[in-house]
């Protein structure tokens, strides 16, 4: 299959400091990458801007803003950040927190995404965050909840993938960060798969930021990625 059919589903994380760095990044991606993902780092840097900066130059554009307030301060926020124009936005997978948010993007096109746990954490980290739950356990729990509250997709592990696709369908968005090729270095990820095993396991978008950001060839990462990815969707998902 043609790696530009798997473009859209290739997420590049734009971890870096400055505007500058980030602009730098995707003039060296050029039209091989369609997706970014800013996050705390950049955003707070100027990175608001130059998300919209990106979108009406036509990508789309995630922003991981891990959103958890007052009903009322989730919704406004939402409100605003539906009127930039962003593809994905990120809330922590609370209920009340989900349903506010899902009213207020209501007719805007923004794909709400519920944050399950970090993939950061395993459960040594739960544990000590005061939760009785393994991270699978609590993930499928907030899937669960998710789907009922509305929201469009996803965020998990890569290995709780195929769980939970089988609990959110086959519509919702399923992106999984803490995505590394085959030999690269897991950096502070706990709970990794590779391109192609995240796709087989249900994943929809897949969110790369080290192994493109770093490479000293960013288009011949990003083209490896996507080659991997495209051999990948060509077999059927393994749901099993």
């Amino acid at each position: 299959m043609d790696e530009n059919r798997v473009r859209d589903r290739l997420i590049v994380g734009l971890d870096v400091p400055t505007v500058k760095e980030a602009e730098a990044v995707v003039a060296a991606l050029g039209h091989t990458v369609s997706f970014y993902k800013i996050g705390y780092q950049l955003a707070f840097a100027g990175g608001l801007d130059f998300a919209g900066e990106l979108v009406r130059s036509g990508k789309q554009v995630f922003l991981d803003m891990k959103l958890l307030d007052i009903d009322n301060t989730v919704a406004k926020g939402v409100e605003n950040i539906a009127k930039m124009g962003v593809s994905m936005l990120t809330l922590h997978a609370y209920p009340k927190a989900m349903r506010a948010g899902v009213e207020a993007a209501k007719g805007s096109g923004l794909c709400l995404l519920a944050v399950t746990v970090l993939t950061s954490m395993d459960g040594a980290d739960l544990a000590d965050a005061g939760y009785s739950l393994d991270p699978q356990t609590l993930v499928l729990r907030r899937a669960e909840q998710a789907r009922a509250a509305g929201m469009g997709g996803i965020v998990c592990a890569a290995p709780e993938a195929s769980a939970v696709r089988r609990i959110i369908g086959p519509d919702m968005a399923l992106v999984t960060p803490g995505i590394r090729p085959a030999g690269a270095d897991k950096g502070d990820q706990k709970r990794v798969m590779t391109p192609g095993e995240a796709l087989k396991a249900g994943s929809s978008h897949l969110v790369v930021a080290r192994p493109i950001i770093a490479a000293e060839d960013k288009q011949a990462a990003a083209r490896a990625i996507l080659a991997e990815m495209a051999a990948a969707v060509a077999q059927p998902a393994d749901l099993s």
